[in-house]
């Protein structure tokens, strides 16, 4: 039986029916289970641990996104946001999203959300269907292809030692090779290949009824029997740019292409992403567009030298204004139970690196999502670095990222 799971970071699956965690198949258990083991050592998706009174369960990291087992079970697992209902949670996650860096993402309307509450991996075909609507709109791409066949009239070139061969006897016949016209290239193949996968995938009418448009659009194009061989042929010259981010999305459905890439057979699909990713990029992008000079995972400089080639590359998440201010993003709740509020301390070792590193470095800043349990107060430290170099922990709005009051000393001090 296909379910549809929604799940928050740290929640779990189990196969016995419970209050706490959401019960699945064993075989569905197995499948994603064989999943995680199999991609454990490289990228931890899913934790395989126990849990008293549930047996073994598979309980959610902080990666977030979408599986498919092949029965068509979908399980959506969404960013864990305190006192925030699964809807906002979800338009969260899309807006963050929308900041990577050459995502195919970035031309989604968030209006679709409003109107009807889509299952996260309907979102993510909409997302396609929109690309490719603005493909078609331009007009799909056709390409001289070589033909070879035998005819009942000269057309082309002859093909001398073809013609030999196949028509000694019926010499009027002709074994001609010419070019034609047409639509079925490669890149169209890929498209309806993905078109066919898609619809039966969703169960969305709108979803698949615009799938069905679409695919009366390519009636003239074949589909792909070898994806990854067809995927080298692809060529994107400058007559073909309007085909870049459909691309994506087609290698995202059919070769299985995320984010976080994984191996292995046991799902049909699996889209994720690390939440520590997502929030940095989602802080940074609205860090740029207070107009900062901002730099990503910033790689100028190393902790050590080793024959005067650099080693322990130091990566702070964001540098702004060349290095005069630098901040980690930290995608972890804060408690005032917990000791420091639960600000590790290794956390500190590193900007405390930073700070030595970027010798024109005036503050260090640490920012946490913001949560309603904690008072979202700026926590001061300070890291002896030279000179006293102020350290101090800011919490970003998720839900109102414009919404800068909780952040007004950073960008005072960062202008």
């Amino acid at each position: 039986m296909k379910q549809q799971i929604t799940l928050k970071e740290y929640d779990f699956l189990t196969v016995k029916e419970s209050n706490q965690g959401e019960c699945i198949s064993t075989k569905n258990f197995e499948a994603i289970e064989n999943f995680v083991l199999t991609n454990e050592q490289a990228i931890p998706y899913l934790k395989v641990t126990t849990k008293k009174g549930y047996g073994k369960v598979l309980q959610a990291q902080n990666y977030v996104g979408v599986l498919q087992t092949k029965d068509g079970t979908t399980i959506e697992i969404l960013p864990k946001i305190r006192e925030v209902d699964t809807n906002t949670s979800k338009e969260i996650l899309i807006k963050m999203l929308k900041t990577l860096k050459k995502s195919p993402f970035k031309h989604f309307n968030m209006a679709h959300l409003k109107s009807t509450n889509m299952p996260l991996l309907e979102i993510f075909i909409t997302m396609f269907l929109d690309e490719l609507s603005e493909l078609i709109k331009k007009g799909i791409k056709s390409d001289y292809i070589t033909k070879e066949e035998n005819l009942a009239y000269l057309k082309g070139k002859l093909q001398i030692k073809e013609q030999i061969v196949k028509n000694y006897i019926h010499k009027e016949r002709f074994y001609v090779a010419y070019d034609e016209y047409v639509s079925d290239r490669v890149e169209n193949r890929l498209i309806k290949t993905t078109l066919n996968y898609l619809y039966k995938q969703s169960k969305l009418n709108s979803n698949k009824k615009r799938i069905r448009e679409y695919l009366f659009v390519f009636d003239e194009v074949g589909v792909s029997h070898s994806i990854k061989s067809d995927f080298s042929r692809i060529k994107l010259g400058r007559q073909m740019k309007e085909y870049k981010q459909i691309l994506v999305w087609v290698k995202i459905f059919l070769l299985e292409h995320s984010y976080s890439l994984y191996k292995g057979n046991d799902l049909a699909f699996a889209l994720l992403f690390d939440m520590n990713v997502l929030f940095e990029s989602y802080v940074g992008h609205h860090l740029k567009k207070r107009g900062h000079d901002v730099s990503l995972q910033d790689k100028q400089h190393h902790l050590a030298f080793s024959k005067q080639k650099g080693i322990y590359a130091l990566r702070p998440d964001i540098v702004i204004d060349k290095g005069s201010v630098i901040a980690d993003t930290k995608w972890k709740l804060l408690s005032q139970e917990k000791n420091r509020q639960g600000i590790g301390g290794s956390d500190l070792y590193q900007m405390y690196a930073y700070g030595k590193k970027y010798t024109n470095c005036k503050e260090l800043y640490l920012i946490y999502p913001k949560d309603k349990e904690i008072y979202c107060e700026t926590y001061d430290y300070y890291a002896e670095v030279e000179n006293t170099l102020p350290l101090k922990i800011l919490f970003f709005d998720l839900e109102n990222p414009n919404d800068f009051k909780s952040l007004v000393n950073f960008w005072a001090s960062s202008k």
